[in-house]
């Protein structure tokens, strides 16, 4: 039977799914911590007597970080919330997020902290799907929807930081432009779902080409294509043009309407540059451009680079 506020209060706290506590601030002793504890974490309540408990069943990647910030707020009489990992008497960890009210005495002084602590691990699960299909999104927005390499939009992001890097350092940077020869033939011959694998093949060879991990590749547009190669010069970056052209000669992709032969060709531009201060990005990308549209006009099937 209830026969005092005292106890009507605690009927209600301890049957709250939040878990009430009360710690004393003079001995960091707990005064109190709901039975709810054990059902969540496993810990008997009688195993919460000091903060240092509090502390121990922490995460360590969240324990600096959560005591530091609690403790601070306290001692400034501020309310205050955190939310950390708690450890299970079974080893697991589970999501929690402590809320705290700072009591004061008359004189402003700290007298104890009371609070609750709640279970978030199903809103923490919600989130991380949320911020993993956010970053998803993020990559299919940078990624070339047909061929899976890098989009013009992911090419222009990473030119300009691979373009700051070889200015900063004065180191050569280098960048291959492709596109195979005669393929608006090529479509009209095999038919436009032909034309995508083949520019989904076209991707992949190039990816056999840029084996170190800086390298990049990415769509330009149409059946154009981009090898960015930093710290890599001129004759290096020729040879890896040719290499490109070599690995479609080994293909031997059929395209029976070239007037080049009877199997699928690329031409290829390199342009290399040490970027000083005040040089331009967009010059040096038309300087590549200019160089592929020279291995077109020589003939196509081969590759031109600055001379």
């Amino acid at each position: 039977m209830i026969d005092s506020d005292s106890d009507v209060y605690k009927t209600l706290l301890e049957s709250t799914r939040a878990i009430p506590w009360k710690i004393d601030w003079a001995t960091m002793a707990f005064a109190y911590i709901g039975p709810q504890i054990e059902s969540l974490l496993g810990w008997e309540p009688s195993s919460w007597a000091s903060v240092q408990d509090w502390i121990d069943r922490m995460h360590p990647e969240e324990r600096a970080w959560a005591v530091d910030f609690c403790v601070a707020q306290s001692k400034a009489g501020i309310d205050h919330e955190a939310d950390y990992r708690a450890l299970c008497k079974n080893g697991e960890y589970v999501w929690i997020r402590d809320v705290v009210h700072v009591v004061r005495n008359a004189d402003g002084s700290v007298d104890s902290l009371v609070g609750f602590m709640f279970d978030i691990s199903e809103r923490k699960r919600t989130e991380e799907k949320l911020l993993g299909l956010q970053r998803e999104l993020e990559e299919l927005s940078y990624k070339d929807g047909l061929t899976g390499v890098a989009n013009r939009r992911r090419f222009d992001a990473i030119m300009e930081i691979e373009w700051d890097n070889a200015r900063r350092n004065k180191q050569p940077l280098s960048l291959v432009m492709l596109d195979i020869d005669y393929f608006k033939q090529y479509n009209d011959h095999y038919g436009h779902l032909e034309g995508d694998q083949c520019l989904k093949l076209v991707a992949r060879i190039l990816g056999k080409a840029a084996t170190r991990a800086r390298d990049f590749v990415a769509r330009f547009g149409g059946d154009e294509f981009v090898l960015v190669l930093p710290e890599t010069d001129e004759n290096a970056a020729r040879k890896i043009a040719e290499r490109c052209r070599e690995l479609f000669a080994k293909e031997k992709i059929p395209h029976e309407r070239s007037e080049l032969g009877t199997v699928l060709t690329v031409s290829l531009g390199v342009s290399t540059t040490i970027p000083a201060h005040g040089d331009e990005l967009l010059p040096f990308i038309k300087a590549a451009d200019k160089q592929l549209y020279q291995a077109k006009l020589q003939g196509r099937n081969r590759v031109v680079a600055d001379s």
